[in-house]
């Protein structure tokens, strides 16, 4: 919600501040200069992205409220592993087979509904697994390689609509001049009207420039940043469960394995030691 109420302080400081000023909220609604800058900046995201990219953008920004993972979410991801794997320890990891082709139906699993609820987490966990207890044969170094190679590409994937938002950024200014400058262009057509005819047209001119600068700085550049965090946040859920898997690989106990886990995330989001050892004491 905060990205709202963000949305919602840059409009009303800047429409507040201006009729504090004594201006008229009337005077910017200048429909030709809006179709020329949000047009243009549409038609070139057209040229430059291919359908898959701004469909994703698309879907990014309806869930732009979306919260990032937090400590809850954190301890609930690690105590998940630590059953999971207390169970394959005791039963044998061909346990896990019907726990990953039915995820919903696991009673592990199931028992944490935000991690069913997060399909990209969920997806990376159960393909991870399908190759644990497939038997392949691969050193924990190729098996470590191969789940960041995974980690990345999506991670890449994430930030393209990121990506999108800040080229539109950056060219919003440059679109508004054009904007501005087609304003001029009529106002010179119209010199020889009287003096209040020639200052709206200006004025209508200048609101062009005023958008350009507003859109980018007030919004897009804030929505990518935004957009970057959240896909930052992603990686750092993926590589929580990277660490468990990879340790796990190499022969770690569960309790040891999580413990890793738990140290390798940001302050911020990592629950405690005393946490993580009553969340797994409790689910036991």
């Amino acid at each position: 919600m905060l990205a709202y109420l963000g949305i919602a302080i840059v409009v009303a400081a800047v429409a507040g501040g201006f009729a504090f000023g004594g201006g008229s909220l009337a005077a910017l609604w200048q429909p030709a200069e809006y179709i020329v800058i949000l047009g243009t900046a549409f038609g070139a995201q057209l040229i430059a992205q291919p359908p898959a990219v701004l469909l994703e953008t698309a879907r990014q920004l309806l869930f732009i409220a979306r919260r990032m993972p937090g400590r809850d979410d954190y301890l609930e991801l690690l105590v998940m592993l630590a059953s999971l794997f207390n169970f394959a320890r005791k039963e044998g990891l061909v346990s896990l087979e019907p726990h990953i082709e039915n995820p919903a139906a696991s009673p592990i699993l199931s028992a944490y509904p935000g991690l069913l609820q997060d399909a990209r987490a969920l997806g990376f966990l159960t393909d991870t697994l399908e190759l644990i207890t497939s038997g392949s044969a691969i050193s924990v170094h190729d098996f470590e390689a191969l789940l960041d190679l995974d980690i990345e590409a999506r991670h890449e994937h994430d930030l393209m609509p990121a990506r999108v938002l800040s080229t539109m950024a950056d060219a919003f200014p440059g679109i508004g001049i054009v904007a501005a400058v087609l304003g001029i262009i009529i106002t010179m057509s119209h010199m020889d009207g009287p003096p209040a005819e020639i200052g709206r047209n200006v004025a209508a001119a200048l609101v062009g420039t005023l958008l350009g600068v507003l859109i980018s700085y007030g919004f897009f550049q804030g929505l990518a940043t935004n957009l970057e965090n959240k896909a930052a946040a992603s990686r750092t859920f993926l590589v929580a469960q990277k660490q468990v898997l990879v340790a796990i690989q190499r022969g770690a106990s569960p309790s040891i394995a999580v413990e890793l886990a738990r140290r390798s995330l940001p302050d911020d989001v990592r629950p405690t030691s005393r946490e993580l050892y009553e969340a797994c004491r409790a689910r036991k």
